[in-house]
């Protein structure tokens, strides 16, 4: 009888302990977090340029397949090779990594803005992912020779 009941608890002993250790390894998914977000003033009144950085600090990649705001009627994305721009689907964010929209290289186009937007001024957009929830930005509005960092 002692045997068995030493043999049971070794048992469930190993079994918690791998539950434990699936537990620790079990995926938490995507983790964004958005920061840097502006957009210059722009020169026409009917489009402006977005950018901003996507953090990843989750284990898991996700794609930002869309952008929505009240204030455009559209919202494209786009990158930049060879100096010429091409409308791209989505944008994949990689887990422990970053999706950065700059100047010369991927963004945003809002187009049939509702006005030309003034420096000063916050545009909200909301990020839509795939595996992840939607992330609601406002987006400041710069000055037309704004560059981060200066």
């Amino acid at each position: 009888m002692r045997r068995r009941v030493t043999l049971t608890a070794a048992a469930l002993a190993a079994v918690a302990s791998l539950a434990l250790v699936l537990t620790g390894c079990a995926s938490k998914g995507p983790e964004l977090k958005v920061s840097g977000a502006y957009i210059p003033q722009p020169a026409l009144a009917d489009m402006a340029a977005g950018y901003f950085t996507v953090t990843n600090t989750g284990d898991a990649d996700t794609t930002l397949t869309s952008v929505t705001s009240g204030f455009a009627a559209d919202i494209t994305m786009h990158t930049t090779k060879n100096s010429s721009m091409h409308e791209v689907g989505s944008f994949t964010v990689p887990a422990g990594g970053k999706l950065v929209l700059g100047l010369g290289g991927n963004h945003l186009m809002l187009m049939d803005l509702k006005h030309k937007p003034l420096a000063g001024e916050k545009v909200p957009l909301q990020l839509h992912f795939r595996g992840a929830d939607a992330i609601n930005v406002q987006v400041p509005v710069e000055p037309a020779g704004y560059r981060p960092g200066n």
